[in-house]
């Protein structure tokens, strides 16, 4: 896998125009493209097959947190769009996970598609540590995060979601199989606005991470092409 393709553009904008403007700048310089709540929902599916000319596939990342019937019926509904990947929260818990791995099949089945990869949300980027003791988690994110991962792991999801601070813990611990998908992904000495536990593209591939999400870095950038480019020679040197 190279540079590029370990690239997952986050396409947090509010409108079709702007999404599909920056899904074409990126197409053949990322390896996939993020669809957001914001943009998913404002628009719904129209929010696919505005960024589908750049042809990319998909992450749809809406964070699935509900009763397992919920879950399951919303997961069939977007595996039903083709995407390739779709979140949910680990703490929705391993029934809730099965449901969205069900649901997931059955809409790649009825719609002819390849099935969604269902991703686990472990702990949010924007939460610190003092955060979590505020909702009652006294663990550290590292720990806090491996034992959702390995909950969600074992209920059928095939990756999770984890901050570049814990992606190495994650994989010392969970092997070479899991996918570790890696938001929060900053230079050194730049702005984190509402993350937390960021890192660098390198540190978190060196780390262990397989797919990287970058949303500011690129969609703020000047030129998001060449910014895509610098940050696939990051990750390769």
């Amino acid at each position: 896998m190279t540079g590029r393709d370990r690239i997952v553009a986050a396409l947090d904008v509010p409108d079709l125009a702007a999404a599909a403007a920056l899904s074409q700048k990126l197409a053949g310089h990322v390896g996939m493209l993020k669809v957001g709540l914001e943009l998913f929902v404002a628009h719904g599916s129209a929010a696919l097959e505005a960024v589908k000319p750049a042809s990319l596939p998909v992450f749809l990342d809406l964070k699935l947190h509900d009763i397992p019937n919920t879950v399951e019926a919303a997961a069939r509904a977007a595996a039903a769009l083709g995407v390739a990947l779709l979140t949910v929260h680990a703490g929705g818990g391993t029934a809730m996970i099965r449901a969205a791995r069900r649901g997931a099949e059955a809409g790649a089945k009825g719609s002819g598609s390849p099935p969604a990869r269902i991703i686990a949300v472990t702990i949010l980027t924007s939460l610190a540590e003092d955060d979590l003791r505020a909702t009652g988690i006294s663990a550290s994110a590292g720990e806090a995060a491996l034992r959702l991962a390995r909950l969600a792991l074992a209920a059928g999801a095939e990756g999770v979601v984890c901050s570049p601070a814990e992606v190495g813990l994650l994989r010392r611990e969970l092997g070479p199989a899991p996918l570790l998908v890696v938001p929060g992904i900053r230079a050194a000495g730049t702005a984190t606005h509402d993350q937390q536990r960021t890192g660098s593209a390198r540190d978190a591939l060196h780390a262990g991470a397989s797919l990287l999400v970058v949303g500011r870095p690129l969609r703020e950038a000047a030129d998001p092409a060449a910014a895509a480019d610098a940050l696939a020679r990051e990750i390769e040197s």
